[in-house]
């Protein structure tokens, strides 16, 4: 009978010949065990193994590691931000566990972090960056209570360049979409264009937060307190919208949406409406584009989608208005009205 053993982890490394090699151990950062799975020998040494296991040696990044992830900065975030962290925490532990805090003060441990990440880059440059930020934000974090004496990752660049200038939701991208999404997929669409709020939000958003003509709710990520005026077109929506429940989006079932459930389904159908390109965040900084050539201030796009003013100008700089030709086109007919202008004609004396 085979027996499950708990927590094993395995890691593979390419030798100097070229073969493979993989090397089993009792937890992630735990001993390296003997023999091969499943003979007595590696049970054998996976019991010992967890017998003597304890807690991290004092010194090393592990316990600096687990020190944060039980301090009140760790428990603050949200649970999605610390679902990330954790993922990425693993990440750490498997090729930094037993570092020693003391090593570091040496000038080359810089250098050793970022050839790690570079190596992580070679699959995911934008999850090599995510870890990057893990890493620094808790040596920050012991630097601050003096648990280390420095912290080597500060700053660092960025790997993943992202370039979504061409990621806004057209007019033509929306009307495909609600032409062939099913009806349950139709709201979230809506509700995403008009109040700009992120998709965790919406999908936990209640009816109760709806009194027929403005949406109140507070952002989970930022803890804002946000208050939308619902336009026409989204009150429509939310109106003829039967309430089956105390949350507002549903799936197909009738059910809340989960995060996993929702994902897979926005992303069947924006396949099945030949809508590529763009993801449901996208919505939101389509969300914030609009509001820019509708002519609102930044201030009162900040105020409906719960951005900061500086977040709102990123924005609309770099990130999502690309120049829009809406906007090139409001500039030219505002030059023409003032230099077709009476008060305003050249003298040409």
């Amino acid at each position: 009978m085979r027996v499950r053993l708990k927590g094993i982890n395995s890691k593979t490394k390419v030798l100097s010949d070229g073969t493979k090699r993989t090397y089993w151990y009792a937890w992630k950062g735990g001993p390296r065990l003997e023999g091969k799975p499943g003979t007595a020998e590696f049970v054998a040494s996976y019991n010992a193994a967890v017998s003597r296991k304890a807690e991290p040696a004092r010194g090393t990044l592990l316990a600096v590691m687990n020190d944060y992830q039980a301090s009140n900065d760790f428990r603050d975030l949200s649970e999605s931000t610390r679902r990330e962290y954790i993922r990425y925490i693993k990440v750490i532990e498997l090729e930094f566990h037993d570092f020693p805090v003391e090593a570091l003060t040496d000038r080359r441990t810089r250098g050793d972090f970022l050839a790690w990440r570079d190596r992580l880059g070679l699959k995911s440059r934008r999850g090599a960056d995510y870890a990057w930020t893990v890493l620094a934000r808790i040596l920050s974090w012991a630097l601050n209570r003096g648990a280390i004496p420095v912290n080597p990752c500060v700053a660092g660049g960025r790997l993943y360049r992202a370039n979504r200038r061409a990621n806004v939701w057209t007019a033509a991208d929306e009307a495909a979409f609600l032409s062939s999404a099913p009806a349950h997929l139709k709201l979230p669409l809506i509700m995403a264009l008009w109040t700009g709020q992120r998709q965790g939000d919406l999908l936990i958003l209640r009816w109760a937060a709806y009194d027929g003509g403005r949406i109140r709710l507070r952002q989970s990520k930022t803890d804002a307190a946000i208050d939308i005026p619902v336009g026409a077109p989204l009150r429509e929506a939310l109106d003829a919208t039967e309430r089956k429940g105390t949350t507002i989006l549903l799936n197909s079932k009738g059910q809340p949406w989960t995060s996993d459930g929702f994902r897979t389904s926005w992303r069947k159908a924006c396949e099945a409406a030949h809508v590529t390109g763009l993801t449901f965040h996208d919505l939101r900084g389509t969300a914030v584009t609009r509001l820019a050539v509708a002519g609102c201030t930044q201030p009162e796009i900040a105020t409906i989608t719960g951005h900061s003013l500086r977040d709102v100008g990123s924005i609309l700089d770099s990130s999502y208005l690309n120049r829009d030709p809406a906007m090139a086109d409001s500039a030219i007919r505002k030059l023409e009205a003032g230099a077709l202008s009476p008060d305003r004609a050249p003298d040409r004396r």
